[in-house]
């Protein structure tokens, strides 16, 4: 009941559904696979990952490597919802997985793309509860885990009042790694039995750190030269001009300072590089999707690329994380504390909650309220060179000290997923069709 009056509401509102989605698209995919028309890369054997987002498959990155080390007679699929996460699939995995959007949660969408991917094994990241895909992958005999799953009280509140439909999507999971001993409380309360509940820790804190991109931006620096460098990262609509304004601050004790700026959004590029130039003038900015040289006249690097923020953060001395300065709620402090970089945010952290009080109760990171405060932070690491080292060496610390998640994970799911070679799973493929 509760399923049937979801679709009801699913399919009244379908048309403001494929209006928000229209616009994530990427070249080489169809937006048919909305419908769930899909075709497989090969005929191996399938295990599917679904991550919503780019931060969802940044989360899961460290599950995805594992289940691609751990299978190689299987073919790892990634879905996402939005297009800047299918981007960061293809940056750090490229032909190692395929790549499609999920179906919309619609029932023969759902049907259509578990059936054409018939996988062994779905794995959702964090809590994506989407009623008809759970129950399509259930009803194809598809065991399914959730992992770094968590419900925060506001959520459960929400959740409790469609126990029913809730209830329902949970008794067909298979397995749950939840976050907190509180989350693995919350879910057994919607329904969940304990068994098939294991609180693994939060998987963030396993973060990769490709040496690939370690190389990138190591050979960046080099290109720099012996420069004090400051990366502003995932910058949003809004603080822009408070990072602007940090800088000016800083050259005016390091007049050879370089801020390397990188917007959250590809749509912001553009902007970005014209307000830094009409605050620093053309000469003094170049462009990384230009591939210009970063000469001692350039004084703001735009980084302008998608999937190099790692790369970027491995070239600089000091990192500040947007989405902090203004009420956006923060991003990712966790990339530039395992490179042992000294973390700066601004004081707007709802989303990233648990890991800012962690780096806050451990040194490991330094809070601003405005474009000025984080000029002033940013001289005094760069006059301070003990200071910038004790707080990176901090941040990396509370990194290594809570790894260990995605560990925990790949042991259980290395009990689900069972060798099963291209020939012997043809052999099923065509035994199940006979039947």
């Amino acid at each position: 009941m509760g399923r049937h009056l979801y679709n009801t509401l699913l399919y009244s509102l379908s048309p403001l559904v494929w209006k928000r989605i229209w616009r994530e698209q990427l070249p080489r995919h169809s937006r048919a696979e909305r419908l769930g028309w899909i075709e497989k890369a090969n005929n191996k054997p399938v295990v599917w990952v679904h991550a919503a987002s780019v931060g969802e498959v940044m989360t899961a990155a460290p599950v995805i490597r594992n289940l691609i080390d751990d299978n190689p007679d299987y073919q790892v699929v990634v879905t996402t919802m939005t297009a800047t996460g299918g981007e960061r699939v293809s940056a750090l995995f490229g032909d190692e997985v395929s790549h499609h959007f999920v179906a919309l949660d619609f029932p023969q969408a759902t049907r259509r793309m578990v059936r054409r991917l018939d996988p062994e094994l779905l794995v959702i990241v964090e809590t994506e509860l989407w009623p008809n895909l759970i129950h399509a992958a259930a009803n194809h005999q598809v065991p399914i885990v959730m992992v770094n799953a968590r419900i925060s009280e506001r959520s459960f509140h929400r959740y409790a009042r469609f126990q029913i439909l809730v209830r329902d999507m949970l008794e067909r999971i298979n397995w749950v790694a939840v976050k907190s001993g509180e989350d693995g409380k919350r879910f057994r309360a919607l329904g969940m039995e304990a068994k098939r509940i294991t609180v693994t820790g939060p998987l963030k804190y396993d973060v990769v750190v490709p040496a690939e991109a370690v190389a990138t931006g190591k050979a960046l620096r080099e290109q720099i030269g012996e420069r004090p460098v400051w990366v502003a990262a995932s910058v949003r609509e809004g603080e822009e001009e408070s990072v602007l304004e940090a800088h000016q601050e800083v050259l005016e004790q390091h007049p050879n300072a370089l801020l390397i700026i990188v917007p959250r959004h590809p749509q912001r590029f553009d902007d970005v590089a014209l307000s830094c130039e009409s605050r620093f003038g053309v000469l003094s900015i170049a462009r990384r999707s230009l591939n210009e040289r970063i000469d001692p006249a350039v004084s703001v690097y735009v980084g302008d690329t998608m999937g190099e923020l790692i790369a970027l953060y491995a070239s600089a001395d000091i990192a500040f994380v947007g989405g902090s300065l203004v009420p956006v709620g923060g991003h990712n402090l966790l990339e530039p504390a395992a490179l042992g970089l000294p973390v700066i945010s601004g004081p707007h952290l709802a989303n990233i909650t648990e890991v800012a009080d962690e780096m806050s109760a451990n040194g490991a990171l330094e809070k601003v309220e405005s474009g000025y405060e984080l000029g002033a932070a940013i001289n005094t690491l760069l006059a301070y060179p003990e200071r910038r080292k004790a707080l990176g060496s901090a941040a990396f610390e509370v990194v290594e000290r809570n790894r260990g998640a995605a560990e925990r994970i790949r042991e259980h799911l290395l009990t689900m997923v069972h060798p099963l070679s291209a020939e012997a799973y043809t052999a099923q493929q065509q035994l199940a069709a006979r039947e």
